[in-house]
């Protein structure tokens, strides 16, 4: 079997069935957005996009249940982004505001953190709270959404026994006595102890399966796109071992790559599924060149030819793991002193045909990269793009709840940018680390970037990001970055937190960015709307309130309507 059934929660068991009203469309009038100009404009305060409307209060077809009252521990939270959702499940159609391409027909699945306390216990940090899953499906200019918990183990043990039960990133279940604290170490070094909260990506596999997926190997779990159920663990079937892997894989349809952290003789495993299979086979293995552990790998990249192995100074620390309470790296500490690297490895000969010492940083997510080519076609280079906080870990710290909610209008946001990476194949010890663009054009901030995926791994020109609209103590827009103008564009709201936009290509499209961009925002006192940009203007072209609030998601994909 693919995968092993998880038990679902007799609260949200019973079917919801689509609504049948059709869709209100009101195409928008040329004075909506402030649209202040043509092409890319900089800096970043004259180059937005700035809504100015005041909506209507939207409806939607069928809600799943009554909406319940916010929690006492959540009620004095007014950002939806950072507010834990208010019921297991729903779904319904919205009215759309603006106009749907006919031709978007498929889901956009979003997943993420989207409960952050059990009981009357507050969670500490971002990354901790419970998978919530969001799904908008798009089909002849008509919008259906819905949410869904994922009934991960995990989550199960938390909502019956009203307490914290597994690892979680910054959480450890409190032991009521010495000899239970003893019994979670052996437990953690089992990996039984480790959670299953799959609440950071969700892909869709070549074979057609959906997978939501965290750092944890044992967090790989099977969804219903269409329903969000919870199918089951996607049991990989191989024998690689080890209890952590690359929370974002490099998927398409004929494959799937990962990277797998050695803890014991620091290095990383590459690894490769097969369509349709649940069996990793090793590419090859990259043995660490600084530092007691591998460093954090979120993401790693890829060309058409090389697997890209980042080697971050922010390594992985037993000592920390260990610890009943969270040190200010959580799980990892920061080791300069012991330099930062990236490696190259050949997909087809396994071999490592380049590893070069690079200045120091930090990231969670890579962009994309490609390989650079002399006249005659040989490659002389890998340019890798990410998302890099200036070599600065504080990122972490701001990220805990309290500080996203505590926000008193300082700007508080460390500095981000485009770190373009140039990995050169001459025998160089060392590569290079710079801007791509000033980080000026994007206020400084960066994170959450997505490409159309038809340029995964080649040379190319656009990519899709949350950047800053100063002051602000988190990501605030939506950017359209075009590396080869080094220019970016600037979608922004007042009070709104948007997720990742995601980018999904016209049928037939010849230029990169013809197509739309697809988001969802949270509001700052207790709304969330589905925002769908043009993916070549930029321009708002339709927006769907929802009837309740969505707190902030972090990484999503595309399932198209077969």
């Amino acid at each position: 079997m693919a995968f092993s059934v998880l038990p679902s929660s007799p609260s949200i068991r019973s079917s919801i069935s689509y609504p049948r009203s059709m869709v209100v469309s009101n195409k928008m009038s040329d004075n909506k957005i402030n649209n202040v100009g043509e092409g890319f404009l900089s800096p970043p305060n004259k180059g937005i996009y700035k809504s100015q409307r005041s909506l209507q209060d939207l409806t939607v077809a069928s809600v799943a249940s009554r909406l319940p009252p916010p929690s006492v521990a959540e009620g004095h939270w007014h950002h939806s982004a950072w507010t834990s959702i208010r019921q297991e499940r729903w779904e319904g159609e919205l009215v759309v505001q603006g106009e749907i391409p006919l031709w978007l027909k498929g889901t956009y699945l979003r997943n993420g953190p989207g409960m952050w306390h059990i009981g009357d216990y507050n969670f500490r940090h971002l990354f901790d709270g419970y998978a919530t899953l969001v799904k908008l499906h798009f089909e002849d200019g008509r919008l259906i959404a819905g949410h869904r918990q994922l009934e991960s183990q995990a989550y199960q043990a938390a909502k019956k026994n009203q307490k914290i039960c597994y690892r979680e990133f910054s959480e450890v279940p409190k032991a009521e006595n010495f000899l239970a604290y003893v019994g979670e170490l052996a437990s953690l070094f089992s990996g039984a102890s480790l959670t299953d909260n799959a609440n950071t990506g969700v892909v869709r596999l070549g074979d057609g399966r959906v997978v939501c997926l965290t750092e944890t190997q044992k967090g790989s779990i099977v969804i219903d796109p269409e329903t969000l159920e919870t199918k089951g663990k996607f049991s990989y079937s191989d024998s690689l071992g080890g209890l952590i892997h690359s929370a974002h894989p490099i998927v398409t349809e004929e494959e799937f790559l990962t990277l797998l952290p050695d803890l014991v003789k620091p290095g990383y495993v590459v690894a490769r599924m097969e369509k349709g299979s649940n069996e990793r086979k090793v590419i090859g293995r990259v043995n660490c060149r600084g530092g007691p552990a591998p460093g954090w790998v979120h993401s790693f990249p890829v060309t058409q030819n090389y697997v890209v192995v980042p080697e971050m100074p922010l390594r992985y620390s037993a000592q920390n793991l260990l610890k009943a309470e969270p040190t200010p790296l959580y799980k990892f500490r920061w080791y300069p002193h012991n330099n930062a690297y990236m490696h190259v490895m050949c997909k087809a000969t396994s071999k490592i045909v380049a590893s070069v010492e690079v200045p120091l940083f930090v990231q969670f997510h890579f962009i994309n990269a490609y390989e650079e080519k002399d006249e005659d076609g040989r490659v002389t280079a890998i340019i890798a793009d990410c998302c890099e906080h200036n070599a600065n870990t504080d990122i972490l710290e701001k990220l805990r709840l309290n500080n996203l909610r505590s926000y008193n209008g300082e700007d508080v946001l460390p500095d981000a940018r485009v770190g373009r990476f140039r990995i050169p194949f001459d025998g160089s010890p060392y590569g290079t680390l710079e801007a791509a663009l000033d980080p000026n054009e994007h206020g400084r901030g960066m994170d959450m970037c997505t490409i159309n995926p038809n340029y995964l791994g080649k040379k190319y020109r656009y990519a899709y990001a949350c950047g800053a609209h100063r002051p602000c103590n988190f990501p605030n827009t939506i950017t359209k970055i075009d590396f080869e103008l080094k220019k970016a564009k600037n979608w922004y709201e007042e009070g709104t937190v948007p997720s990742e936009p995601f980018f999904v290509a016209r049928p037939g499209a010849i230029e990169e960015d013809d197509g739309v961009v697809i988001s969802v925002v949270s509001e700052k006192n207790g709304g969330a709307y589905a925002l769908v940009l043009d993916g070549s203007t930029f321009q708002e072209i339709a927006r769907a309130k929802f009837p309740y609030a969505i707190p902030y998601g972090l990484h999503g994909c595309w399932v198209p309507k077969n």
